[in-house]
C-alpha cells in the first residue's frame, strides 16, 4: 500500500493558521447550543408558572430586577428584606417592613417602574 502524502504539517504557520479558523466556529456553535439551551430551559420555567409565552417570562423577570434594583437605590426600603415576584406585569411584594412608610414607599417605588400594571402589596410590619 502507499502511503498518501501529508500536505502540510502543523508545524507550519499556514496550518495553524487554518487549525484557529476551524475552532473559532466551533466556538460559535457551542455558544449558540448554549443559547438554545438557555431559552429551552426558561420556556419550561415559562410553562410551569402558567405564563403563555417566553416573552412574557422575560418581561417578568426584567420587572422584577428594575423594582429590585430601584429598592437598592432607595435609603427608605430595604432591598434585603423585600421580596420581589412578577407574573403577567403584576409585582407581588413580601416580606418585612420595619415601619408603615417603608411599606407604603416599597410599593409606590414599584408603581413606579414602566410596564407595572398592578403592585400586590403583602408586606408584614414587623414589631
Amino acid at each position: 500500500m502507499k502511503s498518501l502524502p501529508l500536505r502540510q504539517t502543523f508545524n507550519e504557520p499556514k496550518a495553524q493558521e487554518n487549525t484557529m479558523k476551524t475552532l473559532q466556529p466551533s466556538r460559535l456553535v457551542m455558544a449558540a447550543t448554549l443559547a438554545v439551551a438557555a431559552v429551552v430551559t426558561t420556556a419550561g420555567c415559562a410553562v410551569a408558572r402558567d405564563q403563555q409565552t417566553v416573552g412574557a417570562y422575560i418581561d417578568d423577570a426584567t420587572l422584577t430586577t428594575r423594582v429590585k434594583a430601584k429598592f437598592a437605590e432607595d435609603p427608605t426600603v430595604s432591598a434585603l428584606a423585600i421580596k420581589v415576584e412578577t407574573l403577567n406585569g403584576v409585582v407581588q411584594l413580601a416580606g418585612f417592613a420595619k415601619s408603615g412608610s417603608e411599606r407604603a414607599r416599597a410599593e409606590d417605588v414599584a408603581r413606579t417602574i414602566h410596564g407595572v400594571k398592578d403592585v400586590k402589596n403583602d408586606i408584614i410590619l414587623q414589631n
